[in-house]
């Protein structure tokens, strides 16, 4: 692999990391309202969150996907940049030849479908230590030896170990169904709308975009692949927060069945607006990363390498 091809997962890390510490405290609020009991509206879940586990609240489970965001990332933005390279060399001979729409919808396809083999488990872990102090609505359940309300994790090591120990290797990747369904089209939603508006944006005559493009269009491109993606999410965040105390759902199927016959078809759009609120500046985060830091490699090749 060259040096071109390795810059684009290094930019791809930088991105990552600026992302979660940007988008964290929202998506703990999302998690709360897809997968937790009696928040009712955002603002209320931001209120109760901050009354009962003060600003730290917001951060619960942030070590994990801070080192491992970085990562799923970095894997992302390098096996999109790729695959696209390699499309283009396949079709027209030269791998930095513009990409047509559908060599980027098929780049995206096939980052998001490799993501999940890392997402999957980063996203459970997350989730587990979000959601492991929530009241537990079950009135005939007996928890042993934990009680809701109390931490059942110490840690993310601890939660991938006692997961491990319960449910093995399937219970590390529950929901990646439910992720796949999410990610292959919604990277489509990501990459796509960020090359079209970066590229209306940009002014003529410019070879790459300025910061200030790059975050508009990395903004917008992350509203719209998080607003789309809101089902699909809200299954997700179900399936791997299930299991803190007890295993309700089979499936995906199961969990879209049961949650539809329980509270109905908005259930599928709860926590739309926090994640399109959300999406916004994580992704303008992520991009403005990504290519910022791919230019400083660039130019730093460049000197070093007149």
């Amino acid at each position: 692999m060259d040096s071109v091809q390795l810059q684009d997962f290094a930019a791809g890390w930088v991105g990552g990391a600026a992302s979660v510490v940007v988008g964290h405290p929202l998506d703990t609020i999302k998690t709360r309202l897809q997968a937790g009991q009696g928040y009712g509206n955002t603002l209320n879940c931001v209120l109760t969150v901050y009354r009962n586990e003060s600003v730290v609240g917001f951060f619960k489970g942030m070590s994990f996907p801070l080192a491992s965001m970085a990562v799923y990332s970095s894997v992302v933005f390098g096996v999109f940049s790729n695959t696209q390279r390699f499309l283009s060399q396949l079709r027209h001979g030269d791998p930095d030849s513009t990409p047509v729409l559908t060599d980027m919808a098929l780049a995206s396809m096939v980052a998001g479908f490799i993501s999940v083999g890392i997402g999957t488990p980063v996203d459970l872990v997350k989730i587990r230590l979000q959601m492991q102090t929530q009241p537990c609505i079950q009135a005939n359940m007996k928890v042993k030896p934990t009680v809701p309300g109390f931490p059942v994790y110490r840690g993310p090591i601890h939660c991938i170990r006692t997961v491990l120990q319960k449910e093995g290797i399937a219970g590390i990747y529950r929901g990646a169904g439910a992720m796949l369904l999410r990610d292959v089209p919604g990277y489509c939603l990501y990459f796509i709308p960020y090359t079209i508006f970066c590229g209306w944006i940009t002014p003529d005559g410019c070879i790459s975009p300025d910061p200030s493009s790059i975050w508009l269009a990395g903004g917008v491109a992350g509203a719209i692949s998080w607003g789309t993606a809101t089902p699909m999410d809200v299954v997700k965040s179900r399936l791997q927060a299930d299991g803190v105390y007890l295993n309700k759902y089979k499936g995906t199927l199961d969990c879209i069945l049961q949650s539809y016959q329980n509270e109905g078809l908005k259930v599928f759009f709860r926590g739309i607006t926090v994640n399109a609120v959300r999406g916004f500046p994580m992704c303008s985060a992520m991009f403005l990363g990504y290519e910022l830091s791919l230019k400083a490699m660039k130019r730093d090749q460049t000197e070093t390498n007149p």
